[in-house]
């Protein structure tokens, strides 16, 4: 009898043998990045063996009931003596399951041990017979002496099985789609070089310096693979010097990509941007919720080409998010898994590294760690402000040391001095409005939302803007561009905003205001003034103030560890003063640098459960916040929405609602349906139960945003 695997819609059949040596073919080569080409190649032949049964072919051919596929492949390899394998091929579809209990669990339970009790319908396959595939005879797995390293190279392995599943599919079922055809990085790094070349004559001091920095990331190139920092002062150029050593690595090492790790979708658009000026807009994947993707039988061949690419990240430089990222990390689904093989084997860069949030620290950190430990990769830490992190990676990656790319910057701090710091304690908020209004061109950063539009309030309309994330994302960025537009022009502007405009915003103040915060936070909101370095660092003013509100809960450990910083005077600059911040923030978190104890969960189990990667799932969030989504169906918005009502709900449509999304706490949310502002699921069929639109406009202004105080509704909000 011959198997099938699929039917394509013009009627071909794929024969489960054709599907099974396809998959293995593609997983083997995946795997091979980081050593794993033999489990990869039995992954991919075990995965689907399952469908060479009666029932699946009833199935396929006749539209019978649902079969389980995937257990069978995994009860071969668990025979065999491959946990890991079996947790692959059986979570193919539904995603990584928890290994659960050995000895208790039961077949109705929906981990692997469950799975792998329950009965296997049709011929049982051992040796594959009539399917014409002959799985290869491994040595059993190893003991699992270290649960970590073993869950990581579970996850990566997972990752090849699923996108090689995907690729073969796809291959058949609709032929070449137009991926990949991108440029090699050798050719990548000679435009690099061509673009960089009218620098190397530089006529100023600080362009000597930046030169300086930049040659020594390039001549850095050759090290050996490992994990680095490049410590860059504020306006030292960091982003092209990243760039020049990761291209310089890569094709040195003989690697796969660059990946671009950053903390906000401004970075990534500014960033992305610069990467596709000078390497080409065809090898620059920038992927974060902010992109609209289609892949539509109507889209451009390039644009088909970065939706596709979107899905696996094969692209030679990739520009993410931290939240992307590290949820990707820490997932179970396929969907988010597929992408991960391809951080093996490449440069990763994790730009402003001091924006890990405290609470996941632990486990972001043991988690990039074994990407340098486990799949050959390179990581650097780039910053101006750089955290210690050295203990936490060299825990998990005690085969590497960290090192600086440039150990030079630590002279050359004070060159790039732009700034004086001032502190003016305490203020009242119409005393800080006052002092606002006296200058022509200031920026005031304050801790939260509603302390921005409280002080913008206070400050005369005409010239003065209010940036938070309150205001749509197409809105804040309309509003930049004025915004760089008056200072250029040397006009009256006045800005107050919350912290999104402090990291890779590129925007020039004579003057900056900042709330205290975290000392990282204060120093970026310091390389908003005098960026471009035009005017003398004594004329360039930094003032620190306090707010008679207490901080918002989320700040005030960072807040806490910054004034003891600062104690006796000492200077917010300088780089003792940023490590005793840094050494005071972690001894104040504690335990909080692995909140839901992931790392842990890994090691030792959760009650009897060993290795939940399903649980760890669903409780790892990025950032920690109980947030939903409210649409404002303004501009270009409105049309999108109205799409909504329509009943469509494609996730290209979704991506281009973000640019019109506000996100807001649970109770900002029940505030505002209270009012009666909202249209909900129960509206809006296409919408799922975390998003909203605003269907009261009269609650969203132009100058200050959503407001979170509906009359009938009033919350406190930050």
């Amino acid at each position: 009898m011959e198997y099938y695997a699929h039917i394509s819609d013009d009627g071909r059949r794929q024969t489960v043998a054709e599907h099974l040596t396809g998959t293995a073919a593609l997983c083997r080569s995946f795997a091979s990045a980081f050593g794993a080409e033999a489990e990869g190649e039995l992954i991919g032949l075990a995965h689907d063996i399952g469908k060479c049964t009666n029932g699946f072919q009833k199935r396929l051919l006749e539209d019978g009931p649902i079969v389980d596929h995937a257990t069978t492949g995994a009860v071969i390899c668990a025979k065999r003596g491959h946990a890991r394998a079996a947790a692959c091929v059986v979570g193919h579809h539904g995603g990584l399951p928890d290994f659960g209990n050995l000895k208790s669990d039961h077949k109705e339970d929906a981990t692997l041990y469950g799975r792998l009790r329950k009965g296997i319908e049709g011929r049982y396959l051992e040796n594959c017979g009539e399917s014409g595939v002959v799985l290869p005879q491994l040595p059993p797995e190893a003991p699992q002496r270290d649960r970590w390293k073993f869950s990581f190279r579970t996850r990566m392995l997972y990752s090849c099985l699923v996108d090689a599943d995907f690729l073969d599919t796809e291959r058949f079922v609709t032929g070449d789609r137009g991926r990949g055809g991108y440029d090699a990085l050798s050719t990548l790094l000679k435009r690099l070089e061509e673009y960089i070349a009218p620098w190397q004559n530089p006529e100023t001091e600080l362009n000597r310096l930046r030169c300086k920095i930049l040659n020594t990331s390039i001549n850095a190139g050759g090290k050996p693979k490992g994990i680095y920092t490049l410590t860059v002062p504020t306006g030292g150029g960091k982003t092209v010097a990243s760039l020049a050593f990761a291209l310089h690595h890569a094709v040195a090492h003989d690697m796969q990509r660059v990946i671009y790790v950053v903390p906000y979708t401004s970075i990534i658009e500014q960033n992305a941007a610069v990467f596709r000026h000078i390497l080409g807009d065809g090898n620059v994947l920038e992927h974060h919720s902010g992109v609209a993707f289609d892949a539509s039988d109507g889209a451009s061949p390039e644009e088909i080409r970065r939706a596709l690419a979107s899905e696996n990240w094969d692209m030679p430089v990739v520009v993410t998010t931290a939240v992307q990222f590290f949820e990707s990390l820490f997932a179970n689904r396929s969907s988010k898994c597929r992408k991960l093989h391809n951080l093996a084997n490449s440069v990763i860069i994790f730009d402003e590294a001091q924006m890990l949030p405290l609470c996941h620290l632990r486990p972001c950190v043991a988690a990039m760690a074994l990407l340098a430990e486990c799949v050959g990769s390179t990581l650097v830490l780039c910053t101006a402000t750089q955290p210690s992190l050295d203990d936490l990676l060299l825990t998990y990656a005690p085969g590497h040391c960290v090192t600086e790319l440039c150990p030079q910057t630590a002279e050359v701090y004070d060159r790039f001095r732009r700034v004086t710091f001032q502190q003016a304690g305490l203020l009242e908020d119409d005393a800080l409005a006052e002092r606002l209004a006296g200058l022509e061109q200031v920026l005031c950063i304050v801790n939260s939302r509603k302390a921005a539009q409280e002080i913008i309030d206070r400050l005369p309309a005409e010239g003065s803007f209010h940036l938070s994330t309150l205001m749509v994302p197409a809105q804040r960025q309309a509003l930049l561009k004025e915004i760089r537009r008056r200072l250029t022009a040397g006009e009256v502007c006045r800005v107050v905003s919350t912290s999104l405009i402090e990291a890779g915003v590129d925007v020039d103040f004579p003057a900056v205001y900042r709330e205290l915060a975290g000392l990282d936070s204060v120093l970026q909101a310091a390389g908003r003034c005098n960026r471009e370095g035009k005017r003398a660092a004594g004329e360039s003013i930094v003032t620190i103030f306090e707010r008679t509100e207490l901080p918002p809960l989320l700040f005030r450990t960072a807040v806490g560890a910054t004034r003891h910083a600062l104690k006796d005077g000492r200077d917010p600059a300088a780089q003792e003063t940023m490590q005793r911040y840094f050494r005071e923030l972690r001894a104040l978190s504690g335990e909080t640098l692995d909140k839901y104890g992931i790392v842990k969960a890994f090691e030792d189990g959760i009650s009897g459960c060993a290795l939940p990667f399903r649980t760890v799932a669903e409780k790892f969030h990025f950032i920690d916040e109980n947030t939903r989504t409210v649409y404002v169906p303004i501009g270009d918005g409105a049309a999108l929405v109205e799409q909504l009502k329509e009943g469509e709900c494609s996730k290209g449509l979704y991506r281009k609602l973000g640019r019109y999304a506000v996100s807001v706490y649970e109770q900002h949310f029940k505030a505002l349906y209270a009012a009666g502002a909202l249209l909900t699921a129960r509206d809006i069929p296409a919408l799922d139960e975390s998003s909203a639109i605003l269907s009261d406009l009269t609650l969203y202004d132009e100058r200050t945003g959503l407001t979170l105080e509906p009359e009938t509704g009033k919350a406190e909000f930050i």
